[in-house]
């Protein structure tokens, strides 16, 4: 740390394109806290949403970018005793949480409604270094490179939409909709449950939909009636809605069977304007998902680590920070499905 300034990836303000690099202090840590030198970190939705002003949550500009990161320990916090420097860790998105909160007493601080996550409430990743709780941290085994560690909370977000929030068997047809990257772990999840698994975008998705076939998926271009009807005529007996436009909504409660699922993870800030009538006549569960918790993120890592859950097809390049705007760019247009970022 010759240097007590470090480039970042800043979301400054909330008018359209309000992102530039900036030379920012390297951040202090506190009793508890480690820093973590980030060796990647991966471009979320969610950050390009900030970059073009369409997101629907609340941010604390000026903010760094960037809560999909791993890298190595550089300091530790005189509290923190189950961590040395040079560990090899990821770390969790939820940077501030109240231990008192109903929610985080069973478990669920990812459900607690004053957490503030790392890119919109407190300084994310996309920067050399980052202060991160050490209550966030989980190691990161040799055999996995930190290009694909980056990736665990993507992953982890999939694992909790399918596996946590999903009645899912073996067997059972699953429909995705949405090829990003958040659709296509969640449509690899379903393969690795033993369900049939096809996922459905647009004409203008068609290189992403290759990447999805990579996962032994089916892909729809369109209109999936014919392959949700396909086994018995009823529809899928779930529906993931990965696409984060209210529309999809109602493709899903056309595309579900009687007594089937939906279960949302995509972000949609648009009101529906339908009715929600079939899920009533359907008697469809239609369920949320958001974000995950410490016990999802170990099973993830152990799936990474053991390649079972493979993030490599996804990855459609690795850009240096500097050149955060063309890494933004190409997921933007839909030309990779997910981008990272090393810091220089």
């Amino acid at each position: 740390m010759s240097s007590t300034k470090t480039p970042a990836v800043v979301n400054f303000a909330e008018d359209k394109f309000s992102v530039e690099i900036r030379e920012i202090p390297i951040p202090e840590i506190g009793v508890d806290d480690i820093l973590m030198e980030v060796a990647n970190v991966g471009v979320c939705g969610s950050d390009l949403h900030q970059w073009t002003s369409d997101h629907s949550w609340p941010v604390n500009y000026p903010v760094v970018l960037g809560h999909e990161f791993g890298g190595k320990i550089a300091a530790l916090g005189s509290g923190v005793k189950t961590w040395k420097i040079g560990d090899r860790v990821v770390s969790e998105t939820a940077a501030i949480i109240d231990s008192e909160n109903p929610m985080s007493k069973v478990g669920l601080y990812n459900l607690d409604p004053t957490r503030k996550g790392f890119g919109y409430g407190v300084n994310g990743a996309m920067t050399r270094f980052v202060r991160v709780p050490a209550r966030c941290l989980h190691a990161v085994p040799a055999q996995l490179s930190f290009e694909e560690a980056c990736l665990t909370e993507p992953c982890c977000v999939a694992y909790n939409a399918v596996v946590g929030n999903s009645s899912i068997q073996p067997g059972d047809r699953v429909i995705v909709i949405g090829p990003g990257t958040i659709g296509i772990l969640c449509a690899a999840v379903a393969k690795l449950c033993g369900a049939e698994v096809a996922i459905l975008g647009l004409e203008a998705d068609k290189g992403r939909l290759e990447i999805a076939k990579k996962y032994g998926c089916e892909t729809l271009v369109g209109n999936a009636e014919n392959w949700a009807r396909k086994r018995d005529g009823m529809g899928a007996d779930l529906v993931i809605d990965a696409a984060g436009v209210s529309e999809t909504l109602k493709i899903a409660m056309q595309l579900v069977r009687p007594n089937g699922q939906i279960t949302k993870v995509g972000w949609g800030p648009k009101p529906c304007n339908f009715s929600l009538d079939p899920i009533i006549q359907k008697n469809v569960r239609l369920q949320g998902s958001f974000s995950h918790n410490w016990p999802i993120w170990e099973r993830v890592i152990a799936l990474l680590a053991s390649g079972a859950l493979d993030v490599k097809p996804i990855i459609g390049g690795v850009w240096p920070i500097t050149d955060w705007k063309e890494a933004f760019t190409k997921m933007h247009h839909g030309e990779v499905v997910k981008s990272v970022l090393k810091p220089v």
